[in-house]
């Protein structure tokens, strides 16, 4: 099944990415995580962050559109790699050369649902 993902802004200034449902229930975004800048030493990292962090572990929360402010038209696709990862703990992506890096599927050992993901080589060019 493919996910409709988007990235926004909300009208409190947070950059969040999601899912995108419009249904009888209205338009919304589930799944929703955070995406944070954080400087660095080495310059800017961006990380994504469950909405309720640091209360809520998981990537679940579900936010009404009405409380979208902008929405990205284009955004790295890698980018909807690491959230679809960070949200459902599996990795994506294959490893180099092939099929023989199956047994990291799950993702870190002990690293909650929905964890902290590093997406600082998305700023560099």
């Amino acid at each position: 099944m493919a996910y409709d993902i988007r990235l926004v802004k909300l009208v409190n200034g947070e950059m969040i990415i999601g899912k995108y449902k419009d249904d009888d229930q209205g338009k919304r975004l589930e799944d929703v995580a955070v995406l944070q800048t954080v400087p660095t030493q080495q310059g800017v990292q961006m990380m994504l962050l469950p909405f309720g962090y640091p209360f809520d572990n998981e990537i679940d929360a579900v936010i009404a559109y009405a409380h979208v402010l902008y929405e990205y038209k284009k955004f790295p696709e890698e980018l909807k790699t690491k959230y679809l990862e960070a949200a459902s703990n599996l990795t994506l992506t294959a490893p180099a050369g092939g099929l023989g890096g199956l047994g990291g599927l799950g993702g870190a050992k002990g690293a909650p649902k929905g964890g902290v993901a590093d997406l600082s080589r998305l700023l560099k060019k």
